[in-house]
């Protein structure tokens, strides 16, 4: 072959060479972009899981946290109905209602409408006791004990009368009726 043909060839083929090299490494550089690339979306997917955990747990802490504060709600809500039932019950006791009653009439209270001073008492107990005496005043007791009336006395603690005072009787029914006493008791 030629010497210039020779050199022709070589350049020819230097330049296919050095096509391919440029062709190889723009690959390898995509190549590495693509290695870059595929690091990074798998740093952001973890970071993204990482981040559903974190609002994973905050969305439990937060259900956990409102659960918690509808229970301290509600056990303070129960304190306060029971110091308003125990005020409702001394006032119940006060204005005289029967001690077997007091529960079943302090169970149709509106506990709501009851306020509470810092001492522990109603507020307007006054007007409270006022329309309780009306409203439950069947279940008001008194405790003064009466005597027999006037118009008939008892008779001797329930004893059988004496002849002399059978005798004394003047309405025939009566004396009939004691005489009948008297004789179911043996005469005596």
């Amino acid at each position: 072959i030629e010497e210039d043909k020779i050199d022709e060839i070589i350049k020819a083929h230097s330049e296919t060479v050095e096509s391919l090299k440029e062709e190889r490494d723009g690959y390898k550089s995509k190549a590495e972009l693509y290695d870059k690339a595929q690091k990074d979306l798998e740093e952001a997917k973890k970071t993204i899981e990482e981040l559903n955990k974190e609002d994973a747990y905050k969305v439990k802490y937060e259900a956990l946290k409102e659960d918690f504060d509808a229970y301290k709600k509600g056990i303070e809500t129960e304190k306060t109905n029971n110091s308003k039932s125990a005020a409702y019950k001394k006032l119940l006791k006060e204005i005289g209602i029967a001690d077997k009653r007091i529960d079943a009439v302090a169970r149709l209270a509106d506990l709501d409408k009851i306020k509470i001073d810092k001492d522990g008492n109603i507020e307007g107990a006054d007007e409270l006791k006022k329309s309780l005496t009306d409203e439950w005043s069947d279940f008001i007791t008194t405790d003064g004990k009466e005597g027999a009336g006037v118009d008939n006395p008892p008779a001797k603690n329930g004893a059988v009368k004496t002849r002399e005072e059978i005798m004394k009787i003047k309405d025939t029914q009566e004396r009939q009726k004691a005489w009948g006493e008297y004789i179911q008791n043996g005469g005596k």
